[in-house]
């Protein structure tokens, strides 16, 4: 029986190992890199190595310091979690040659699923149905095409193409990303199927020849190719759920499947579906599949390893619906732009249990208060999963779950998924993997833009209410107070969007609040109005109920609202029953900071410039690509806001660079200096156009 069990990841998928072993008694180790050492799953564990490093690549990708870790720590067993060496064959029999029990599929079978060419060959003479597929850009004539990463998955280096044009340049890209994700650049061309479904099944077998299908779940919202919302059971006829199931199973005895697996594929409008790809690991969203089936696949990896057969062959039926979102420090409105930061809260109401099989709400996170989220690795900081009777009850407990949560500190995309989950396709299944694309509507704030000047009017009196409470010179008077009762307190802020808006309100002498003001610092007046009157005609009538540091009640038009407010330093972090806002008290005498020349483009986070398409000197056209910019394993184009001339390229390929460094400056002046434009050579004759 296992031990002592190291496991060879990080964050959330730890801590859900660690989970299971507390519940059985099994003894954990812990590895991390020098930005993990004060994470939570590191504090878990009842033992933690230290792998000296940042990257994956000099810390969780390290064969040989994960094995000196496992015998430094006397681990008898290791579970590679998912992600990182998950799909290693390499690691996988460099574990069982130590001596090492291996929690996962034996190395061939990962090996005969790593190279999904060879997979896809291998299946199709077992009768799994299959897409179009090539290795060559050459070959292909029929487009749309996906590129798609040979040696992992989770959307690394994948790529829609819809002409001949942009194949080559993406071709090239996915061979870079998938490079830095997985240590393998290969990658093939699959015919790209419009409006299809993500369907997966979650297959599981034993050292007994038993392969069973444990149902399947719904993957179809999806960003950047990388899943966001997943759900179990799918919603499909029975007849075709019987036949996925029956293509999973034949697929996992193709290559004599042991332990956790899933086997993807794309359904097509007209009802055919085809193989994907085959996850040869527990997938990130595998707690929906505990939650209808009640079986917690952890402990069931665990078994197996130990050589233990399955406890039935048959799957229980799914009792229930459950959703799981996927929560990103990211900036959906931003291309998906990662997000860097601390998190000052985090907080999610309703949570019933975490890490293990759970009816209701339940919270798989790698982060806690205080954690730094940083850009050595995926931007998920959690996965929320709600499980109710019903597939509508499901999605409307998680949806508001998640838009009564407190995410302070870093951008999320947690409105996107509340619109997602409220929308009428969502629950009409009117979906597929380019839903995103098409609908526009979800990408926008939760808090109407007419509702921001209430959430700052309520982070104003939450602040003079805090700077009142320390006081410690005339501390008696109530907040606001002022001898001559006609002046107004002010408080000025950054929105939501870097906006600069002011903040004006004037207390009466019981303390109640006589009239307000939100202003943008340059335009009109955005609302205004005088407490127990009409006021103007277009804004509320808003009566100060109760003010404390944390906590503003408001009676706006007759009807109370509670905003909830935290202040990090300068940050002031509002939740109220429309929305979040997060707003930056900005000084009253702000120091003077450096000029920028005019057309400079800012790093918008941390990360290192991979490539420049560019040369100083070179005209330029709006939204052409200037350079690449890599960061959370994910490669971000940095283009032109403008047409003009390239007039500085500050940071050379390889450079690093912080928020806010300059990556280029154009100058779209008419005085701009040209130099005649020359071909760029490819770094790489690979990445040559073909």
């Amino acid at each position: 029986m296992i031990r002592k069990l190291l496991v060879a990841n990080r964050g959330e998928i730890a801590r859900r190992v660690f989970a299971t072993c507390r519940a059985l008694g099994v003894e954990t180790v812990a590895v991390h890199s020098d930005a993990d050492a004060d994470a939570p799953f590191v504090a878990e564990a009842d033992q933690a190595v230290r792998l000296p490093g940042n990257t994956p690549a000099e810390t969780y990708l390290r064969i040989d310091l994960l094995l000196g870790a496992a015998r430094k720590a006397g681990a008898d067993a290791v579970h590679p979690g998912y992600g990182f060496l998950a799909e290693n064959a390499e690691f996988a029999a460099a574990v069982t040659d130590a001596g090492l029990t291996w929690v996962g599929p034996p190395a061939k079978a990962i090996a005969a699923m790593g190279d999904k060419m060879a997979a896809k060959a291998l299946l199709a003479d077992a009768g799994v149905p299959m897409l179009p597929t090539w290795t060559d850009n050459y070959q292909v004539t029929d487009f749309p095409v996906l590129v798609k990463a040979s040696a992992g998955g989770g959307g690394r280096g994948m790529r829609t193409v819809r002409d001949a044009a942009g194949l080559a340049e993406a071709v090239a890209s996915a061979r870079r990303e998938a490079a830095a994700a997985f240590g393998d650049g290969t990658v093939f061309i699959e015919r790209y199927v419009e409006r299809g479904r993500h369907i997966e099944v979650q297959i599981f077998g034993d050292t007994h020849g038993t392969v069973v299908a444990l149902g399947e779940r719904d993957c179809s919202i999806q960003r950047r190719h990388q899943k966001i919302v997943e759900e179990a059971p799918a919603v499909l006829d029975p007849e075709l759920r019987q036949r996925l199931h029956a293509a999973a199973v034949a697929a996992g005895r193709a290559v004599d499947y042991v332990g956790a697996g899933t086997v993807e594929f794309l359904l097509a409008p007209t009802g055919e579906f085809f193989f994907l790809e085959m996850n040869t690991r527990l997938q990130v969203e595998h707690p929906v599949t505990e939650a209808v089936t009640g079986l917690d696949l952890v402990r069931l990896q665990l078994l197996v390893a130990e050589g233990q057969p399955l406890p039935s062959a048959a799957a229980p039926p799914a009792d229930g619906h459950a959703i799981e979102v996927r929560l990103c420090a990211e900036d959906p409105g931003q291309d998906f732009r990662p997000a860097t930061g601390t998190l000052h809260r985090f907080a999610v109401p309703g949570v019933v249990g975490a890490f293990a099989p759970t009816k209701g709400l339940r919270l798989d996170s790698g982060v806690v208060d205080g954690s730094v989220v940083g850009v050595h690795y995926d931007s998920m900081l959690a996965k929320v999963i709600a499980w109710a009777p019903t597939r509508a009850e499901a999605a409307r407990a998680l949806a508001g779950a998640l838009a009564r949560a407190e995410f302070h500190g870093v951008t999320t995309n947690r409105d996107l998924l509340v619109r997602v989950l409220r929308s009428r396709e969502f629950a009409a299944v009117e979906m597929d993997t380019g839903f995103l694309e098409r609908h526009d509507e979800v990408f926008a704030p939760l808090l109407p833009a007419d509702q921001l000047p209430l959430a700052a009017l309520a982070a104003g009196l939450a602040s003079a209410t805090g700077r009142r409470a320390e006081a410690t010179v005339l501390a008696g008077l109530p907040s606001g107070w002022r001898n001559v009762p006609a002046f107004s307190q002010v408080t000025r802020y950054a929105g939501p969007t870097g906006e600069e808006i002011e903040v004006r309100y004037r207390l009466d002498r019981t303390g109640g609040l006589a009239e307000w003001s939100v202003t943008p610092l340059a335009g009109e007046v955005a609302t205004a109005g005088d407490a127990g009157t009409d006021g103007a005609a277009e804004s509320p009538t808003v009566t100060l109920v109760e003010a404390s540091p944390d906590r503003v009640v408001l009676e706006v038009d007759g009807v109370r609202r509670v905003f909830r407010v935290h202040r990090a330093g300068s940050a002031v972090f509002v939740d109220g029953p429309d929305g979040a806002a997060s707003l930056a008290e900005l000084p009253r005498f702000p120091l003077p900071t450096a000029e920028l020349a005019a057309g400079s483009l800012l790093a918008p986070l941390p990360g290192a410039v991979t490539r420049v398409h560019v040369e100083v000197g070179q005209r330029v056209a709006a939204g052409e690509l200037l350079l690449t910019l890599e960061a959370m394993k994910l490669e971000h184009p940095v283009l032109a806001p403008t047409d003009g001339v390239v007039a500085e390229l500050p940071v050379p390929a390889g450079g690093q660079v912080e928020t806010g460094a300059v990556l280029a400056v154009i100058d779209n002046s008419s005085s701009a200096r040209l130099t005649p434009r020359r071909d760029l050579e490819p770094s790489n004759p690979e990445e040559a156009p073909q």
